[in-house]
């Protein structure tokens, strides 16, 4: 059976199946359970494999919108059972897919274009984040989801928790929780044997340290924010459970689309005026979405589902977001990161009018043709400015599968 059947992302229910007919192969290796339920009723499956005492978790689909980790999960899944020296001293568990009920209302499992990508687009407001909402929700408001997975890391707790993600369009990048050192050549190596750009200022990471090109360390307590806008703090998020019992987590993005733009590091001759022009269109582009939303608000009947939520979420995010980039940037600001935060101002406006979009086309609104025309034009320039190209989808798997067991041999050095 192959494990990427028509070159496109598996759905939930075929990761399942996947990974039940390898349990059922190799009954005393692996074994498949049910660790939660979804807010919608959706299990919430782990596949362990292995039983030694120390322990890798991987992390599939914490947003619906980054589907590569489902595909990479079940190949990494397929090495350990081949490998025995992936398992001889660790035992590797695979949550196959943390947020089940928005891997089902993101709908482009084969996007063709960024276009086919955001046509049936949703990634959830942050509270409803399995990974992020600790960092926004007090404890007892968590949703299932979270609860779920922090009872998994409790239990295996792992040395080493890798989270899988992927960008619509750039390049890819590492988020360590701690430093683990060796990791950034063989993640650079695999990058450019698969022709995949290094994105070497990801304004994910914005002021944290490198320990290599692309591969970021979070900054100590008490360090000052890079955009004081945003209210989450990363440290109270779920890649930070692990700690509790000597590991951390690494955050491994791959991207769906490549851009050769990300991964200049010279100093940008112009950060100041650059990042100005760059927040002036952030707030331009989403006082477009916000005047569509206000106009059919009144036209909409019944509570706000998890479209509508998001939608209106990404877009509060703008004006705080937008002041931040006014300010003056760090000294020795590259162009690799003004990039990065182009892409991201492009993305928010056109995730907010792309599921805003899907809203108003259930109920055949008359300004649905408007967004309909900001989605497609939007969607295109960003494809046009970043010279998108496609990158192979065995070769975003193979990329992110080196990277984590590149992670796994390197952290595990740490283990005492």
């Amino acid at each position: 059976m192959s494990l990427l059947p028509e070159l496109r992302y598996p759905t939930v229910g075929e990761l399942v199946r996947r990974a039940r007919a390898l349990a059922a192969h190799r009954p005393g290796l692996c074994s498949l359970r049910q660790v939660g339920t979804s807010r919608a009723g959706r299990p919430l499956h782990l596949l362990s494999v292995g039983r030694a005492r120390h322990s890798v978790l991987v992390v599939a689909g914490a947003h619906a919108n980054e589907p590569t980790g489902g595909s990479t999960l079940l190949a990494l899944a397929d090495r350990v059972l081949r490998e025995r020296s992936l398992r001889s001293d660790t035992s590797w568990h695979f949550l196959l897919c943390a947020d089940p009920d928005g891997a089902g209302l993101h709908v482009t499992p084969a996007p063709r274009t960024l276009l086919d990508y955001h046509l049936g687009f949703f990634r959830p407001a942050g509270p409803e984040q399995p990974e992020w909402s600790p960092s926004v929700l007090p404890p007892g408001r968590l949703p299932p989801e979270t609860r779920a997975l922090l009872r998994v890391i409790d239990e295996v707790r792992p040395y080493l928790q890798v989270t899988l993600h992927a960008t619509d369009l750039g390049g890819s990048w590492v988020q360590l929780t701690k430093d683990v050192p060796g990791l950034a050549e063989p993640f650079a190596k695999s990058a450019a044997e698969l022709n995949i750009p290094v994105e070497t200022g990801a304004s994910d990471a914005a002021g944290w340290p490198a320990s290599g090109p692309g591969v970021h360390v979070m900054p100590p307590p008490g360090s000052d924010p890079a955009y004081p806008s945003t209210p989450d703090d990363a440290r109270l998020s779920t890649w930070y459970r692990a700690h509790r019992y000597g590991g951390l987590t690494a955050v491994v993005e791959v991207p769906m689309w490549a851009s050769d733009l990300v991964d200049d590091p010279a100093p940008h001759p112009a950060p100041a005026a650059a990042m100005r022009r760059l927040a002036h269109r952030l707030r331009q582009d989403a006082r477009q979405v916000d005047d569509v939303l206000a106009g059919a608000l009144p036209r909409l009947t019944g509570p706000g589902g998890p479209l509508l939520r998001a939608a209106r979420w990404a877009l509060e995010l703008v004006p705080g977001l937008a002041d931040d980039w006014d300010r003056p940037p760090p000294a020795g600001t590259t162009r690799a990161h003004v990039v990065s935060v182009d892409a991201f101002g492009r993305r928010l406006p056109l995730r907010a009018a792309a599921m805003l979009l899907r809203v108003l086309r259930e109920t055949d609104d008359r300004a649905a043709p408007r967004l309909e025309r900001l989605v497609v034009s939007w969607s295109d320039a960003f494809a046009d400015r970043f010279r998108a190209r496609w990158v192979p989808l065995e070769h975003q798997v193979e990329h992110q599968s080196r990277t984590v067991v590149a992670a796994a041999r390197h952290a595990r050095d740490r283990v005492v």
